[in-house]
């Protein structure tokens, strides 16, 4: 019987500091474990443009699937040129959506780029049973988690039940991917430079709905700590990997898992070889015990979801964390000389000109020399539940509201506060000049830097120059 053909395409962030792109290299791993000969088209990496895919990867091939995974963010940028001109040349293969992006409004998706199909959720098991489809001629209209077209009548299909035992799921296909590049493209906070990092996973959701996050399943799941290990050992002994990123929305959950964590480190004897960084960490769970078991086992950095100084703030994004504790937690990690990235978001409705002041003090005090950490303005991106408020308080019509005036992460989409908007840009603007300068004040031979981030801040927000990619970024050798 026929497997078929399938074709990944892992869109371009227009940057050199790239991470692997886990979920394309799942969805691969269980493609090919179905028997799918799989292609990955990776412009991430080596930067094709859309009529280079097409030449390489499009014009005299033939599949019977095509994918693309993609957030929010990306849609008008980037992904709506990509589906065209993948619609061009694709022959018989069915084109199919997925991520955070499309999941949150599939049949928005499904209208606006003439894709066949909108993968909604998790789609592991998924695109194998829309691929079988296709193989069969069949109907999609018994296939779970996905929109798609027939005919041109959209249809959304029911949800399919979430994979509870991660464990079933295979690993990434990394041998599909240019791993050596994604190893040493970024130098991330607490890495030691001339190593390889990979990312990885432990776990999949969070125990929080904080207010402007949409992730693709309800709740939180949890992988063995032995098989994570297992994981992490043979990236070590394949590609030379010491440093690990865990993309967990909530690394430490108890202490523990940690504990277990670090014996199996010791265990596969990896204790002292390797270095990571701990992904998310929910500050009202951190305890003295587990930052010290943290630095010891090599966890060199993590991020922690601040948000905000104000505590009403942080009542309207259903942070379920009081302000001490946030402190507290700092404080704890740097007692033990652990980097913390700090997410700071602003433009809760309750935020003031005082609480910008507050952040920008609170970042002085807080951010690490090796990080510049700016003030963005909070996103109501599709899915989330700030994007459902602003409907309902008419601040946006719907997806394509959103679409037409989300431009940049850096940038207002919706404005939840009090302050006009001409005013909110100015008061980032001098908020994000004075962490700029705070910053570079510590960095040897910065002058030109500074002023080329200030000048950036500078036309992003009041010439519409679109483009640039904010300051959080770890660029190797940067």
């Amino acid at each position: 019987m026929e497997k078929g053909r399938v074709l990944l395409i892992v869109h371009d962030l227009h940057q050199d500091d790239v991470y692997f792109p886990l979920s394309t290299g799942y969805l691969a791993a269980a493609l090919r474990e179905s028997g799918a000969e799989v292609t990955i088209c990776d412009q991430s990496v080596f930067h094709y443009s859309n009529e280079e895919l097409a030449e390489k990867f499009l014009i005299n091939e033939e599949y019977d699937l095509i994918g693309i995974g993609f957030l929010a963010a990306r849609f008008t940028e980037t992904v709506l040129g990509l589906c065209e001109t993948v619609n061009k040349y694709k022959k018989k293969a069915k084109l199919i959506l997925g991520g955070h992006g499309p999941s949150a409004v599939p049949l928005y998706m499904l209208d606006k780029t003439q894709a066949d199909l909108v993968a909604i959720g998790e789609a592991e098991e998924t695109i194998v049973e829309v691929l079988h489809v296709i193989l069969q001629d069949r109907s999609f209209e018994n296939v779970l988690g996905i929109a798609y077209r027939e005919e041109n009548i959209f249809h959304v299909n029911n949800r399919r039940p979430i994979v509870k035992k991660l464990d079933d799921i295979s690993w990434p296909a990394w041998e599909l991917f240019p791993i050596d590049q994604y190893a040493t493209a970024t130098l991330v906070p607490g890495q030691t430079p001339g190593t390889k990092s990979m990312q990885i996973i432990s776990s999949r959701g969070c125990i929080n709905r904080c207010t402007f996050c949409h992730r693709l399943e309800k709740g939180i799941r949890f992988r063995d700590i032995r098989t994570v290990v297992y994981e992490m050992k043979l990236l070590y002994e394949r590609y030379d990997i010491t440093f690990f990123r865990f993309l967990d929305e909530l690394f430490l959950c108890s202490y523990k898992r940690l504990v277990d964590f670090v014996a199996e480190l010791k265990k596969e004897k990896l204790l002292g070889k390797i270095q990571y960084n701990a992904g998310g960490i929910r500050a009202n769970i951190l305890t003295e015990q587990m930052a010290e078991l943290l630095y010891s086992s090599g966890c060199r950095s993590t991020v922690v979801g601040i948000e905000s100084l104000s505590q009403q703030c942080l009542d309207e994004y259903k942070k379920n964390t009081v302000v001490a504790d946030n402190i507290r937690c700092l404080e704890l990690l740097r007692k033990y000389n652990i980097y913390v990235g700090i997410g700071i978001l602003w433009g809760a409705p309750s935020d003031t000109e005082e609480t910008m002041r507050q952040t920008v003090d609170f970042l002085k005090k807080y951010s690490s020399d090796g990080d510049l950490r700016t003030i963005r303005p909070v996103t109501p991106y599709p899915g989330s539940e700030m994007y459902e408020q602003a409907i309902v308080k008419g601040l946006l019509t719907g997806p394509q509201d959103f679409f037409d005036r989300f431009k940049n992460s850096d940038l207002v989409t919706v404005n939840f506060t009090k302050i006009p908007t001409e005013k909110v840009y100015d008061l980032l603007f001098e908020a994000n000049t004075e962490l700029i300068l705070d910053h570079y004040k510590h960095v040897p031979n910065s002058e030109e830097k500074t002023n080329q981030m200030i000048d950036n801040f500078y036309d992003l927000y009041f010439k519409g120059y679109v483009t640039f990619r904010g300051a959080r970024r770890h660029i190797k050798g940067d």
